[in-house]
């Protein structure tokens, strides 16, 4: 998730949703901060109770739940696998290629693609307001 929000940044909007600022819950924060990549719960937690023993997967799913309805980062389900999370970066929209084999989230960005959707939805008589594409694949074989 690393480099936007700062941890000062994700404290601020749990105290707003509501929930203390406990020691547990600055370990988790102080992941999801240097973390990258889309990392799921358990992944957080096992990080998470290696810092600190006395953290519980249920303290790192409020954590995120409440992190998630203040905007702060959104959750993904890809192909019905464990929730995972990215860091919500407003004006930078991006989708994602899940690798079927490795579970690997890519993101990229094609202007193109956007035209398509934005010209498909004005054809049938639509502005977008929000959309989300995913594209599962399997790498090819002696290609990087």
């Amino acid at each position: 998730m690393g480099s936007g929000a700062k941890q000062a940044d994700y404290e601020v909007m749990l105290r707003d949703a509501g929930l203390r600022i406990t020691k547990p819950r600055r370990v988790i924060l102080e992941i999801l901060h240097d973390m990258h990549g889309h990392p799921d719960a358990t992944q957080i937690f096992e990080r998470a109770v290696a810092m600190d023993s006395r953290i519980s997967l249920a303290t790192v799913y409020r954590t995120m739940k409440a992190l998630e309805e203040s905007g702060a980062i959104q959750r993904h389900a890809f192909s019905g696998g464990p929730a995972r999370f990215e860091q919500a970066e407003e004006g930078r929209h991006h989708d994602h290629l899940i690798d079927i084999e490795t579970g690997e989230v890519i993101e990229f960005a094609d202007p193109l693609i956007e035209a398509l959707q934005e010209e498909v939805a004005a054809r049938l008589g639509y502005r977008i307001v929000h959309h989300r594409l995913e594209i599962y694949g399997r790498k090819l074989r002696g290609e990087t």
